[in-house]
């Protein structure tokens, strides 16, 4: 009886709650995505904030252990507005010059000409490619390494007189100016806060997302990677490789044996020595090449000392990713090796890498056709393709 009364008297609440009106709760839904207009009027889908391209968190193979990020770990949001800055032509002083303008995704991130076109002249050195920055000893930047991190370079040729402008120097707007026109962009408004919780632009910001969408920029899916991953180490045969190309691989890795003379008597040819696998970085220490001419033809320049990568010299398709060395010299891979087959220590040189010069002469490979081929096939094993079409490296204005 106490049970059925009990029942009864639940129904009846139930029934009353249900019916009063004035109880009703009008729930509004919350937002499943934030809304930034001015990026969605520049971009469309190309930026979308809601869903980042993954830059973070990509797959870089366990023998690949230098890292030169430093404080500046990648992210996602710092990457996808570093790939809207180096893009950008607003970055310039006359709205023309962009980064990408001298490091063009279709050539490795380099150019396709030998001295890249600013907003007053030409550079005076080629553009060095930015495959793989991240994934070396080396923190310098520039040929001449003058910049002493990614960060400072960053920003370095915006402030330059002849490629970007802003130099505040003869008559030319300040950095401070480019600020100032950035912070009246609606979607520099948008990006800055999404990022840094904050519209405030600074020169440190820029830098720090500029340099993570440039170290982001990565290649490790070449026929090397596949190979390099089947195996404990370096100097085991690559059974993806074929004979010529791990008979190229070695003459890369092992060192050379030289007579007092300064010339070959047996060996490999060395390059790990300066390009060590499997980052093929260069290493820190290293001096020039013995390249020392200019782009302008005048003079002499002995303080270029830094390389990029040697990953995606060429494409699978063997296209050479244009010129190579800081004047662009060298076409070709057959170039690149006769160069160092024979080094002449030029007048005024006295910036020589001694690696070069064993016994105080210029070294003297002597080289056969069939050892330049198998260095030339490995060579081309270091080039993947992702890199040159993906679409989270590509110009977001388009």
């Amino acid at each position: 009886m106490k049970l059925t009364k009990i029942l009864h008297f639940c129904v009846l609440i139930v029934t009353l709650y249900s019916c009063n009106d004035t109880d009703e709760v009008t729930y509004t839904p919350l937002p499943t995505t934030a809304s930034y207009p001015a990026i969605e009027a520049e971009f469309g889908s190309s930026v979308d904030l809601n869903n980042l391209a993954n830059y973070a968190n990509q797959n870089v193979p366990s023998y690949i252990t230098k890292d030169n990020s430093g404080l500046n770990a990648i992210s996602d949001k710092g990457a996808t507005l570093g790939r809207v800055l180096f893009y950008d032509k607003k970055m310039s002083a006359n709205n023309t010059i962009s980064c990408s303008s001298c490091h063009k995704q279709e050539v490795a991130f380099s150019d396709n000409v030998v001295a890249s076109t600013g907003v007053n002249g030409t550079t005076g050195r080629h553009s060095m490619r930015l495959i793989n920055t991240r994934f070396a000893t080396e923190s310098k930047f520039f040929w001449d390494e003058r910049a002493l991190s990614l960060e400072i370079q960053t920003t370095m040729p915006i402030k330059d007189h002849g490629e970007m402008g802003f130099s505040g120097t003869g008559g030319d707007l300040s950095f401070n100016d480019l600020i100032i026109k950035l912070s009246a962009v609606d979607y520099y408004k948008e990006l800055f806060k999404f990022v840094y919780g904050s519209e405030e632009i600074t020169e440190t910001k820029i830098q720090f997302a500029l340099a993570q969408f440039i170290r982001s920029i990565q290649s490790f899916d070449s026929k090397y990677d596949s190979g390099r991953a089947s195996v404990p180490n370096d100097g085991a045969p690559f059974p993806n490789f074929t004979a010529q190309e791990n008979q190229g691989k070695n003459l890369f890795l092992t060192p050379p044996t030289f007579n007092a003379s300064g010339v070959r008597t047996g060996g490999g040819i060395g390059c790990a020595g300066c390009h060590r696998a499997p980052e093929f970085d260069i290493d820190p220490n290293t001096r020039n090449n013995g390249i020392i001419g200019t782009i302008s033809g005048i003079g002499i320049d002995i303080t270029n000392t830094r390389a990029p990568s040697l990953r995606d010299l060429v494409k699978i398709d063997d296209t050479l990713n244009k010129q190579i060395m800081h004047t662009g010299v060298i076409t070709s891979l057959q170039a690149a090796i006769g160069h160092y087959g024979t080094i002449t220590i030029a007048p005024g040189n006295t910036n020589l890498d001694p690696r070069l010069t064993p016994g105080g002469f210029g070294q003297q490979l002597n080289l056969n056709a069939t050892e330049v081929n198998a260095v030339i096939a490995f060579l081309r094993t270091l080039s993947g393709t992702d890199v040159y079409t993906n679409t989270k490296w590509s110009d977001p204005f388009n």
